[in-house]
């Protein structure tokens, strides 16, 4: 949800507006803008999932950074992953400093304070939750932030939370936002305890999160035909029958999940202008089906259409003039 758009307001009130909603949103902090004199641009998203609160920065570059004498103003204490899908950040905290690229996280906790930049244009996405949520020692969530780039686990959440800002309207509405808070809360622990807890904790963690890293890992490599039950078992080091087994406590079929998260995108792609160019059957490929004829059945067995004529309704559909239209 859009709550600030700087190119709609004077330029002189631009660095106030973005000050006053960061803080609004986030808590105290301090801003600093990469050439005010020539003028600032800011567009901010938030959107709720449940406990999770989502961020998308996009804009102009600057420098933000949160104190403990900050965190005492608002009295909140969060935990935040931090990601860049655009352009370059720079993450500080106690001594550490860390280049954020599009392939890294950085995990910030409020009260302990810490600094965070770009250059140029750059788009930043985040998420914050309270730190009582994660369950874990404040100690611990402090001793990862400076190994985060460690853990094997955290491509995983990367993907997750670039999945989540791609579609975050319709997911954070969606019955199962909660749901998706949990599944991203899991992935966080796991990849805290990956790089920074005891051997005991970490074992624990990682039993307690099996079953969210392997959909996370599914659905990270939704696209590729070969992802096989053998592949996936063996991606986390457990058997093809253990695998099994762990889906079947979490009330899922492997398989049927695997082809109905594929269908989604799919039915997804087919409605999406961005994607009327494709063919059917390059949509298809591009989600793992490799076989046209076996996808259009499931496809209309699950929508009780065909593609092609799912294509047909969504295009039809966005062609008509909305209520305010003469």
């Amino acid at each position: 949800m859009l709550v600030l758009d700087t190119t709609q307001l004077p330029a002189a009130d631009r660095i106030d507006a973005f000050h006053a909603v960061a803080v609004g949103e986030s808590g105290s902090c301090s801003v600093e803008h990469e050439h005010p004199e020539a003028g600032i641009w800011k567009k901010l998203e938030v959107w709720t999932f449940g406990p999770l609160t989502l961020f998308a920065t996009h804009g102009s570059g600057m420098r933000i950074w949160r104190t403990p004498r900050h965190a005492r103003f608002d009295s909140l204490d969060t935990v935040s992953i931090i990601t860049q899908s655009q352009g370059t950040g720079a993450f500080t905290w106690n001594g550490h400093q860390q280049r954020v690229g599009r392939d890294a996280l950085a995990l910030a906790h409020k009260t302990a304070g810490y600094e965070y930049e770009w250059s140029g244009s750059g788009l930043s996405v985040a998420f914050m939750v309270d730190a009582d949520r994660l369950g874990l020692p404040e100690q611990l969530v402090r001793a990862a932030i400076p190994l985060l780039h460690h853990s094997r686990i955290g491509p995983l959440l990367l993907q997750h939370i670039r999945g989540l800002h791609h579609d975050a309207d319709r997911l954070s509405a969606d019955p199962g936002a909660e749901a998706l808070a949990s599944a991203t809360l899991d992935l966080t622990r796991a990849v805290i305890a990956s790089v920074a807890a005891d051997e005991r904790t970490r074992r624990s963690v990682t039993e307690d999160t099996l079953l969210t890293r392997v959909l996370a890992y599914i659905r990270a490599h939704l696209a590729d035909p070969g992802l096989t039950p053998q592949r996936i078992a063996a991606a986390h080091n457990i058997s093809v029958r253990t695998l099994y087994r762990l889906c079947e406590d979490g009330g899922l079929s492997l398989e049927k999940w695997i082809v109905r998260r594929r269908l989604e995108g799919t039915r997804r792609d087919l409605a999406a202008p961005e994607h009327a160019h494709r063919t059917i059957g390059a949509v298809a490929r591009s989600w793992g089906f490799t076989n046209p004829s076996y996808f259009s059945r499931r496809f209309h067995q699950t929508y009780g259409a065909t593609p092609r004529e799912w294509r047909q309704l969504a295009h039809h559909r966005a062609a008509l003039p909305t209520p305010d239209e003469p």
